[in-house]
């Protein structure tokens, strides 16, 4: 093996034989679908590349049963692309991490579900992983297996698909990948109302979230004094909607359809801070949100929120401590995630948040379970994201 820069396996079985072999040579592999995510880890580590493009198939789409199987390195792009002549989509609208990597690579399923990738519509439709009904894989022992069913009602190996989302390629190799989608929405505005204060924002957004109006989701651009509030159906329901969050707020202008789906496709790829070149995401209770955007303004932070204030996109100096975004936010109870950075400072800060030693402790049994050998990219970072 050691004359080949990277592996191509062309089946399922190709990957069984690989990863045996890897493991009895003692290297480490490194599973690579777009390659969108490559630059969320430490930049110097020794893995090898597997190619996993042979497994980027639509293997069985049905829009009449909201079901759709797909190869773990089918790209998003063409997924997206399928589901929008049949008017369905991803309800939990992902996107691409080559956006945020200069764009380096292309995102694949696998690579979404690995990542556990969700965009704006989390807040009302849920996560990766309430959308991931079944899968097939190979684990790091070598040995094909299945989980999850087509048909809820058959819970057999159920949690295996969430316990697979989120271990960005840790445990095992996915092959394929079934999902439930859902019918795109007939219509869609947003509101935005004229606030700049973050926490005067986070307050409108949960009463807005907290009412009748079924808001699909909620954001808030500081350095644009704008928030925003989603709402999707069929139109004699969202303007009644639209009337009701008029009535709650005090006013605020409706945007178009095109230019509120614009809107969320630059929150969802954080583009207003596009032109930083060191970006960290961070998780926090929707209350605590105002107090971590302001923690990161005092010390000269850029910063804006998803998710109702729970997700909140920041952007420090060069200059400062880039370590206090996951200390303030560890203090807050939340996590953070360096999403972009040089090469320089990935090598010492790494990507994921440090967890407790009982997380670490769990996720370290879990990891050698399905990977003894530690074959799967295991200088990536110390352990899994079991999100």
């Amino acid at each position: 093996m050691s004359g080949s820069t990277s592996f191509t396996p062309a089946c399922a079985d190709d990957l069984c034989e690989l990863f045996h072999v890897v493991a009895a040579s003692g290297e480490a592999i490194e599973l690579v679908g777009g390659g969108s995510k490559r630059a969320i880890a430490n930049p110097g580590r020794s893995a090898r590349p597997v190619d996993m493009s042979a497994f980027g198939a639509i293997i069985d789409y049905d829009p009449a049963e909201l079901l759709l199987t797909v190869g773990a390195a089918a790209p998003l792009a063409e997924v997206e692309r399928l589901l929008a002549g049949e008017k369905q989509m991803l309800a939990f609208e992902p996107y691409d991490h080559g956006i945020l990597s200069e764009g380096r690579g292309a995102a694949t399923m696998g690579g979404i579900v690995g990542a556990a990738i969700s965009g704006p519509r989390r807040l009302s439709a849920g996560a990766v992983r309430d959308h991931m009904l079944a899968f097939e894989a190979v684990s790091g022992r070598g040995e094909r297996f299945k989980g999850g069913a087509a048909v809820m009602k058959n819970v057999t190996g159920y949690d295996l698909p969430k316990l697979m989302t989120g271990s960005w390629g840790q445990l095992a190799a996915l092959t394929s990948i079934t999902l439930k989608v859902l019918p795109r929405p007939e219509v869609e505005t947003t509101l935005l109302l004229c606030i700049r204060d973050d926490r005067t924002a986070v307050r409108a957004m949960a009463a807005a979230m907290g009412s009748p109006a079924e808001v699909s989701a909620a954001a808030h651009l500081p350095e644009e004094g704008l928030t925003a509030l989603r709402l999707e159906g069929i139109a004699p329901s969202v303007a009644a909607r639209l009337a009701m969050l008029r009535s709650l707020l005090g006013g605020g202008d409706a945007i178009a359809q095109e230019e509120s789906r614009a809107l969320w496709q630059r929150i969802r790829e954080a583009a207003p801070l596009a032109n930083e070149d060191i970006l960290w995401r961070a998780s926090v209770a929707p209350s605590a949100g105002p107090a971590l955007g302001e923690a990161l303004s005092a010390i000269g932070g850029r910063h804006f929120y998803d998710w109702a204030g729970g997700l909140v996109w920041a952007a420090l100096p060069r200059s400062t401590d880039q370590s206090d975004v996951r200390r303030i936010a560890g203090k807050l109870g939340g996590q953070a995630m360096l999403m972009r950075a040089p090469d320089a400072m990935r090598r010492r800060l790494p990507a994921m948040h440090p967890p407790g030693p009982e997380i670490a402790a769990l996720t370290g049994r879990i990891k050698a379970a399905f990977d003894p050998a530690a074959i799967l990219d295991p200088d990536r970072w110390e352990i899994f994201d079991a999100n």
